[in-house]
């Protein structure tokens, strides 16, 4: 473990085995790069970070993985985007994939094989989520992988509402002379949903167990129903493959839900996003978990290179 200096940032660096990782714990508890040394001393980015950074607006920055909490994605009210109404019936405004990734948080732990943060919730978080909790935020490093939990603990009266998760960014392709088409995805979902512009969740796309990762289909769709926890992406034929564990269970809960997603077709990084339910979860009450005062919720993933 190593600070290093970057574009005017102290960021850390760990070595676990062949494997590097590279995060901003204060800044939106950002992982920034995960990358691999290969047996022939190439080294292959797991997880895509861009050359050039404004760390001004980091939650812009499309790399690492950006943390979302309390909510995924786009929230509504009633048709109005980036509000939502709480039990108390008052509506508040809501970022586009909520206050962490955005926010400062502050180390409560930093080792040799990991990190914990606590988010530190400013003005603008109090304000559309005002609640007392305390949200953290554990990465743990391995020599092929990594794990990160979220921890939600109610230090109110009230029951708090969320459903969090990860924006991972993949660098794909991996592989020089390959294309996106020379990717299959596997993600045992029973059921395919959609966001429409109203927030509403409708019918998704009809995709087989397996996918490449060039079809268009895959783009904002929703995969809940999961069969198992176990989604796995890579190049055809090859070794490599990038395996990401949602949650401890073997059958997650069904209104888990995975996302695939990336920003244009010669983009250098697909996203797969483990959620803990779909978005607009506080108004269409899918995915939506509740920690009762005094308790403490967690959602845990794993992400594996083999």
């Amino acid at each position: 473990m190593e600070q290093v200096p970057y574009a005017g940032q102290t960021l850390t660096r760990w070595r676990v085995g062949p494997s590097t990782f590279l995060a901003l714990p204060e800044r939106g508890a950002r992982l920034m790069n995960w990358n691999l040394t290969l047996g022939d001393g190439s080294v292959r980015d797991v997880l895509y970070w861009p050359e050039q950074v404004d760390f001004a607006a980091l939650a812009k920055v499309r790399g690492g993985n950006p943390i979302l909490f309390p909510f995924n994605a786009r929230v509504f009210d009633r048709g109005e985007i980036y509000h939502w109404r709480a039990a108390d019936g008052v509506r508040r405004p809501m970022p586009m994939h909520g206050l962490a990734r955005q926010g400062d948080f502050k180390i409560v732990r930093l080792d040799a094989r990991g990190f914990v943060a606590q988010f530190m919730p400013g003005a603008e978080a109090q304000a559309c989520y005002p609640f007392s909790y305390e949200f953290t935020v554990t990465y743990r490093f391995e020599a092929f992988g990594l794990s990160c939990e979220f921890a939600l603990a109610n230090l109110g009266t009230e029951p708090l509402p969320w459903s969090a998760g990860h924006h991972f960014y993949f660098t794909l392709p991996w592989s020089e002379g390959t294309t996106r088409g020379d990717y299959l995805i596997r993600i045992p979902a029973s059921r395919r949903l959609r966001q429409d512009a109203t927030g509403a969740l409708v019918a998704g796309p009809q995709l087989r167990l397996e996918e490449p990762l060039d079809n268009p289909a895959l783009l904002d769709a929703l995969h809940l129903g999961l069969r198992s926890n176990e989604i796995v992406f890579g190049e055809k034929g090859r070794p490599g493959d990038v395996v990401m564990k949602l949650g401890t269970e073997k059958v997650p809960h069904p209104e888990a839900t995975l996302v695939t997603w990336t920003l244009a077709p010669e983009s250098p990084f697909f996203c797969v996003e483990p959620w803990m339910g779909p978005p607009n979860a506080p108004e269409n009450r899918v995915g939506l978990h509740w920690v009762q005062p005094g308790d403490t919720q967690r959602f845990a993933v794993t992400v594996a290179a083999r």
